[in-house]
């Protein structure tokens, strides 16, 4: 496991926990050293997560939130509506990544969060100031969507699969 995905984990177990996880027990979890730990923690904090030590061990401080990756595809002229369906429901698109198969994963952040910024991204995407990633792999493509509740991220997969943009990954 690289060190991006490991502080990703980590960062997930931190936060479903209903108690502080210890530096140890995450060490034993991840099969590093606690000096990792506590070096991906750094990292993590670096990153804006509010990580607190305790006695008893690292907790997440703050709103806890729900984050999910999700698999689409979509034309060009479906592409608001997908960005739309997503802050509607409440969700931020926080990023968008491709998996090429020669350039490996490119990822761009986006932190989309209301119609206001989706409509500010798709004037920049028809300005021509950049394509969009999935033009890469066919429209396949990846977004990470975080929102307040696994509930919300359930109903934003369901009106995506309703509106036929929803994939399983392959």
């Amino acid at each position: 496991m690289d060190g991006e995905t490991r502080r990703r984990e980590i960062l997930n177990y931190i936060e479903k926990s209903a108690a502080p996880v210890s530096g140890a027990a995450l060490a034993r979890e991840f099969d590093v050293s606690r000096q990792v730990i506590v070096q991906d923690i750094a990292l993590l904090r670096a990153m804006d997560h509010e990580i607190l030590s305790t006695h008893r061990g690292y907790i997440l401080h703050g709103p806890r939130h729900a984050s999910r990756v999700i698999a689409v595809c979509h034309t060009d002229e479906q592409m608001e509506d997908e960005l739309n369906t997503i802050v509607d429901f409440g969700g931020t698109v926080v990023d968008v990544f491709v998996r090429h198969q020669v350039y490996g994963e490119l990822r761009a952040s986006l932190q989309i969060s209301s119609r206001l910024k989706v409509r500010q991204f798709m004037e920049e995407i028809r300005e021509g100031k950049s394509s969009p990633l999935k033009d890469l792999t066919s429209g396949y493509h990846y977004h990470t969507v975080s929102a307040d509740s696994e509930q919300t991220l359930d109903a934003i997969e369901e009106a995506l699969k309703r509106a036929g943009i929803w994939r399983a990954d392959a």
